[in-house]
Order: structure tokens, then sequence, then C-alpha cells
């Protein structure tokens, strides 16, 4: 017999060990995932993504969320992630820009129109306007320029044109298309 076999394990834990009780917290629902913030429950919520669950696509848009790049969605509007406190969400449904793709990797009509059109440019704002797109689009089948122009993104680059081209193909059908 090796030590190994001779070893008796003990069948319950010493009794100095006691389980800790699931922490109180704020239940969370994240691209269709559930998550419990246990931390401070005004932490804003672009903060809890970034740092936290390490979802990065959504990014810092200043103070006040100027320029719409930390947009996400909250039970399908756009909402601006710095300034939602996590305790405002119990019970909400989030989508971020990593949330918009299908399981099976396949690509929202909007991101797909956003490539189709060349609507990136150094990439920063793209999170932002992919989920302005997706909020106005809901809202509206078929926007028209001044719907598109009061959208809160903006773009150092220059990707305005682009960005409403793909906007409108995707109001059109066809994302993915030539």
């Amino acid at each position: 017999m090796t030590p190994v076999q001779a070893q008796i394990l003990p069948t319950s834990p010493p009794s100095g060990i006691v389980p800790e009780k699931v922490r109180d917290g704020i239940d969370l629902q994240i691209n269709g995932e559930h998550y419990r913030h246990t931390g401070d429950p005004q932490m804003p919520l672009l903060w809890y993504l970034r740092d936290i669950l390490r979802l990065t696509g959504t990014k810092y848009a200043g103070e006040h969320g100027e320029n719409g790049a930390d947009l996400v969605l909250v039970d399908g509007k756009a909402v601006s992630a710095i300034g939602q406190p996590v305790t405002t969400l119990a019970g909400s449904q989030v989508t971020t820009v990593e949330g918009l793709a299908a399981n099976d990797g396949t690509l929202h009509p909007v991101q797909q129109a956003f490539i189709d059109e060349d609507a990136i440019g150094c990439g920063y704002c793209t999170p932002g306007w992919l989920i302005a797109a997706v909020d106005l689009l809901r809202r509206k089948s078929k926007p028209g320029d001044d719907d598109i122009d009061q959208l809160p993104n903006l773009c150092r680059c220059g990707c305005q044109t682009r960005v409403r081209r793909a906007i409108k193909r995707v109001a059109a059908g066809k994302a993915g298309q030539p």
C-alpha cells in the first residue's frame, strides 16, 4: 500500500470551517449573463464593465458622456454608462457592444453595415456609434439625416458620412450586400 492509499481522508470538513453566506449585492444581466455586483452601489456602470468585467468596448467619453463613446443599451434604449450607477440597473437588461453579435458570432446588421461602409476610423467612438444606431433603428426604421444628426456621438476622424451611409444601409435591409 502506498502512502497516498494509506492516507485517510476526512469525510467532512473540520468543524472550524463555515461556508460564507451569499453576499448581498445588485443582480445584473449584462449581454445575457447574470452578474452580482457586491461593491459600491453608486459605481458608474462604465467602470463596472471595464474594470470588473473587463468588457472594454464601451469607452470613457468624459465625465458626462459628452461624445457618446460610452453608450450601452439598457432595456433596449441607449444610455450613457458613465452616468448610470449600478444600483439603478437591478432587473434591467444591459447590452454592450460586445453583446450585439449573435452567440454563433454572426454580426449584428449594424456591425456588418459599418464594415460594409468602412465607417470605422480610429475605432474609439465606434462602439458608441453602433449602440446609438441600434437604438435609433429600433425607434425609427427609416431614419433620415436629421434623425442621424441628433445622435450624441462625435467622431474626430471624420467618419460621420460613412456612419450615415451605414445606418441607411441597415434601414434599407442591405447590410452584408454589395
